[in-house]
């Protein structure tokens, strides 16, 4: 069985349009993208499955999993074709040697492919888009905070990760508490929490926002002598809490570094990047 999980994403409706396809065969995946200059969301859901189904050879068995409801019902409920009619006959044409079966997922509800085929589809509709600016940038090029007054307060969080390299007996030393300055992980973790609490008054653009929750844990990896590091933090606030994720892991890894140089002026932080965010109106973005 192969699946197939797609996507289709439009800025303005009609606009510029992206659309993704991820397909897993035997343990592989692939994945496909494409943007189209001005056409329609609908166009584009129904070009992904398209070009999923082109790339599969003839008489395979094939699952596509999509949260278009236009697509999925259209195929499988009968519901009337009043546009778009050339890509329906493809995807008929395309149906016809295959063995397909349509299954609708509600978006972002989270599923690995179906999020990064959104991700995708997303970032194709804004490619080399001359009206997408950083939002740190006024219409003036000039820099300013970005004013979130307007933006609903929904809960949000956010997880990030990162990886201090050692020397092996540095990491038996972490791991056995024996370190000249005490309990290394123990004061990193109290750091990373510390960090996050600070993360606007060291990012000059963050906003300032009451935390909920913010957890930082390790792990020891031995057999590549490392220390990885988590960090979940959760608020309801009108923004994202991505950058107070991402300084926990940071203010955690400097603080290792820190407790350890004295024994290993080797020490390397590397890998510092986000890998799930939840909450406003982009909803769930998972990377790993």
């Amino acid at each position: 069985m192969i699946n197939i999980y797609t996507d289709g994403s439009c800025s303005g409706n009609p606009g510029r349009g992206g659309w993704a396809a991820i397909v897993v065969q035997d343990g592989r995946q692939v994945e496909l993208k494409g943007s189209v200059e001005r056409t329609t969301s609908n166009r584009m859901e129904l070009t992904a499955a398209i070009e999923g189904l082109t790339h599969v050879p003839e008489g395979s068995e094939v699952s596509i999993h999509s949260d278009s409801e236009y697509l999925v019902n259209t195929m499988t409920r009968n519901w009337k074709r009043r546009a778009n009619l050339d890509l329906w006959q493809r995807l008929d044409e395309l149906k016809a040697t295959r063995k397909v079966k349509w299954i609708w997922v509600e978006g972002h509800s989270s599923h690995p492919g179906n999020e990064r085929a959104n991700r995708l589809a997303m970032e194709m509709s804004a490619y080399k888009n001359p009206r997408k600016r950083p939002t740190h940038f006024n219409s003036s090029g000039q820099v300013h905070m970005v004013d979130i007054s307007d933006k609903q307060i929904t809960q949000r969080a956010a997880v990030a990760k990162g990886v201090v390299k050692m020397n092996p007996s540095t990491l038996e030393l972490i791991e056995q508490g024996q370190a000249a300055k005490g309990d290394v992980l123990a004061v990193a973790q109290m750091a990373g929490i510390m960090a996050a609490k600070k993360t606007s008054e060291l990012i000059p653009l963050c906003h300032p926002l009451r935390l909920g929750s913010v957890a930082v844990e390790f792990q020891l990896d031995r057999e590549g002598s490392m220390v990885e590091i988590t960090a979940t933090v959760r608020a309801a606030e009108r923004t994202g809490v991505e950058m107070e994720a991402l300084t926990a892991v940071a203010g955690s890894a400097l603080t290792i570094y820190d407790m350890c140089k004295a024994v290993d002026r080797g020490m390397m932080i590397e890998g510092i990047r986000l890998v799930r965010k939840s909450g406003g109106k982009s909803g769930t973005i998972t990377l790993e």
